[in-house]
């Protein structure tokens, strides 16, 4: 790399050194994920299932980030705990709609729609969909390249502060993720709205604590020279949520499979946040 760091070089370059590193590490970082979704939109050509780009997003975060934590020229514990963080909540997402939504036989409407409204050339428009899924990666990844690069030898109480919140977010993920996938997996369900558990208080928990532990990064890096930059994925991450890929499409789906039943679950259960039943 042309501007190979020492230990605790970067928060002493000018901003513009520090904007030219940071673009060219995440310029690698995006190669790097392109290829990957390539390979899985190749998987998806063979098999015809094209959720598996989920499970390729997951698994990129945690990809990328743990590059990022190799490559960079802070601290090294610093590196180990946010690339062990990564590392957990990605390959744990990652393989979570994996072995649910393509091994598991999880037949995902979402898709269907989206095939429909496209109608033609559906094998390019998935690639460049699955492209834009690793740009979305590179883009909302880049404070973990400031965070690798932070030379402070002191775990700060931001970063604590960060830790903990994305430790109660990864929990709250997986038992949202677990009550979920029980209850579809029982055949008395069927045609049911899933209410059980942390969903009895907000119709996507899963969702709401996604975007939890981009917060638990933003505090996190908020101890770190540019630690700023980390505000874009949150709020990145919100908007594709509430507006785009996430509780939109999700809905959608749900009221065409379960009419009143769903509508009546929208009226009385917090679209995101966990809050207590409108009565």
């Amino acid at each position: 790399m042309k501007h190979r760091l020492r230990p605790g070089k970067l928060p002493t370059m000018t901003n513009t050194k520090i904007m030219e590193y940071i673009l060219q590490t995440s310029f690698y970082g995006y190669v790097l994920v392109f290829l990957m979704m390539c390979i899985f939109w190749l998987i998806y050509r063979a098999t015809n299932k094209p959720m598996i780009v989920d499970a390729g997003w997951g698994f990129g975060l945690a990809f990328i980030t743990m590059f990022y934590a190799y490559l960079g020229n802070g601290d090294i514990t610093r590196r180990i705990i946010i690339g062990t963080m990564a590392a957990i909540w990605g390959i744990r997402l990652g393989s979570y709609l994996l072995f649910t939504r393509v091994l598991g036989h999880h037949h995902d409407a979402r898709y269907d729609m989206l095939e429909k409204e496209w109608e033609k050339n559906i094998p390019l428009r998935y690639f460049l969909f699955y492209q834009y899924q690793a740009f979305a990666i590179a883009l909302v990844t880049v404070q973990f390249i400031v965070i690798a690069n932070n030379p402070s030898q002191q775990i700060s109480l931001l970063e604590n502060i960060g830790i903990g919140i994305w430790f109660v977010s990864v929990i709250g993920q997986t038992v949202s993720d677990a009550q979920l996938n029980s209850f579809k997996n029982n055949p008395a369900n069927k045609c049911k709205v899933c209410q059980v558990g942390l969903w009895n208080y907000s119709r996507h928990p899963n969702y709401f604590f996604e975007w939890l532990i981009w917060m638990a990064y933003l505090i996190f890096a908020l101890s770190s020279d540019g630690g700023w930059i980390a505000i874009f994925a949150p709020a990145i991450m919100l908007y594709l949520l509430l507006r785009v890929t996430g509780i939109p499409l999700t809905e959608k789906n749900a009221i065409t499979s379960k009419g009143d039943l769903y509508r009546e679950y929208q009226r009385t259960t917090s679209p995101f946040i966990p809050w207590f039943k409108k009565k």
